[in-house]
């Protein structure tokens, strides 16, 4: 009779729950990734037109005054950018732990599964022991006189 784990569901339950929390831990860093590049690229597009506005030192009041607001606006998006990408570390750390919490969870009904494997293994083998036992005990003895 081979060994079966009664917590066996509790146990596909916590890999079901662990394989989701990776699920949205990959998520998590997509979206970490998404607005780290976003960040970058309006940083980079914000220097960039504040030296354009320096190089157009003669441009017409009307174009300075655009280009001003533009960059204006270009600060506003970075600092936005820099708070959703700080926003989204912070949802990348939580899942991690959420993902250890759950791997923890696991592993201990693992150990537990472990654990009841061997003392059922050790039990069968106790039992063919004294089966095997009374057989020989049955089989050589000795005469009755």
């Amino acid at each position: 009779m081979p060994f079966h784990f009664k917590m066996q569901k509790v146990l596909d339950y916590r890999e079901q729950l662990e394989e989701e929390a990776k699920v949205d831990l990959a998520l998590k860093q997509r979206l970490l990734e998404d607005a780290r590049a976003l960040f970058e690229r309006l940083k980079t597009e914000l220097l960039q037109s504040e030296d354009r506005l320096f190089q157009a030192a003669l441009a017409p009041q009307g174009e300075r005054w655009l280009m001003e607001q533009y960059i204006k606006g270009l600060r506003g998006d970075v600092a936005n950018a820099a708070m959703q990408t700080r926003m989204n570390e912070q949802l990348v750390d939580e899942a991690r732990k959420m993902l250890a919490a759950r791997a923890i969870e696991r592993k201990l009904l693992e150990k537990l599964k472990e654990r009841q494997n061997l003392q059922y293994l050790r039990e069968e083998q106790l039992k063919e022991q004294r089966v095997n036992d009374e057989t020989a005990t049955l089989r050589y003895k000795a005469p009755t006189l």
